[in-house]
């Protein structure tokens, strides 16, 4: 008998969103009994987390058009040690952002192609229209539709694992 897959969700967050995000993939996932799940923040992840996962969610804020600096943080002190260990494995992005997105998935997307990572889904960028420094700054709420869309990625991910499919 081989032994369960595990998904690894590393996300950051500092106003809530991105972290509600985070769990709502979580609760997804965690719905397929097949795949062992694994919510980490950024800052208490590393390469042995990565090693340890067949399929990885990564979910972050945009902040000044970047992803946060904890989840690079995340990818600078993981990158080497995981390089040429886990080529193949299917991941998948989550984006809190106020205006855009884009660019925080692009930086994920270039990591993720250096450690030779499969993409399995199109980044899933939830905005929050957050514009002033107060907005910026306030806890976020995600929507439940927005949550929902999470949460289908988390399944969509654990049954692909589980099936084989990536």
């Amino acid at each position: 008998m081989s032994r369960r897959k595990t998904l690894l969700i590393v996300y950051h967050s500092m106003t809530d969103g991105t972290r509600q995000m985070a769990e709502a993939a979580l609760a997804g996932a965690s719905s397929d009994t097949g795949v062992d799940v694994r919510l980490l923040h950024a800052a208490q992840a590393g390469a042995t987390d990565v090693l340890a996962a067949e399929g990885f969610i990564f979910a972050t804020p945009e902040n000044l058009a970047a992803i946060s600096g904890q989840l690079k943080d995340f990818f600078d002190r993981s990158y080497y040690a995981v390089l040429d260990h886990v080529n193949g494995r299917p991941y998948a992005c989550l984006i809190c952002a106020g205006s855009d997105g884009h660019n925080a998935a692009r930086q994920i997307e270039r990591i993720a192609t250096g450690w030779r990572l499969r993409p399995v889904a199109e980044p899933l960028i939830v905005c929050t229209h957050a514009q002033t420094p107060e907005a910026i700054l306030a806890t976020k709420s995600i929507r439940s539709e927005e949550l929902q869309r999470c949460r289908a990625l988390g399944e969509a991910m654990a049954q692909g694992m589980e099936l084989g499919v990536f």
